[in-house]
């Protein structure tokens, strides 16, 4: 069977507490990981490279699940690219780029693509994330088409957030791509 899932993380590529691994750790027959040259210095043109030389392979109906700068990788992606295979995606605390304090960390990410996403999608958020006001989330929401939800202060929906293995999340991902895990 081949894997249903492609992980996008944000910086730092999720760490071993991270909702994420821990998804890929319990479920490796299910989860692929987009692995970037460098998780600490995000690079639009790398990043979404990257994401697309892992969407060209593959054969089978796929969902993606993002974190973070992930989410703006794919907004990215998807204004530059398309496939067959992608049906859907798990956009969870997209980084607000447009806002950063350090412009020059993310280069290439502003602006922001502010284009229906061309499948299914939620952007998961919370109302007191660091990197994304929850108003600048549901901005990105609409502007991808996607559905919005609001999990409540939940931080930026990373491993400090202590989410665990985040059951809420796995049952959005469920519910959106009719999958079981």
């Amino acid at each position: 069977m081949s894997q249903p899932f492609l992980v996008i993380p944000g910086l730092a590529s999720s760490g071993p507490k991270h909702w994420q691994s821990i998804w890929e750790q319990q479920h490796p027959h299910m989860f692929r990981r987009v692995e970037q040259d460098n998780w600490d210095w995000p690079v639009q043109p790398d990043w979404v490279g990257r994401l697309q030389q892992e969407v060209a392979t593959l054969r089978t109906p796929t969902y993606l699940v993002a974190h973070s700068m992930g989410c703006i990788t794919v907004a990215h992606w998807a204004q530059q690219y398309t496939s067959e295979w992608v049906k859907g995606a798990l956009l969870v605390a997209p980084a607000d780029a447009d806002l950063s304090k350090r412009l020059s960390f993310v280069v290439g990410f502003r602006p922001i693509p502010a284009i229906p996403l061309p499948f299914k999608s939620l952007v998961v958020a919370s109302t007191d994330d660091m990197y994304a006001s929850y108003e600048r989330s549901a901005q990105m929401a609409n502007d991808w088409g996607s559905e919005l939800v609001n999990i409540g202060a939940k931080g930026h929906i990373n491993a400090v957030s202590g989410l665990g293995v985040w059951s809420e999340g796995k049952a959005l991902l469920q519910t959106l791509s009719g999958v079981p895990f």
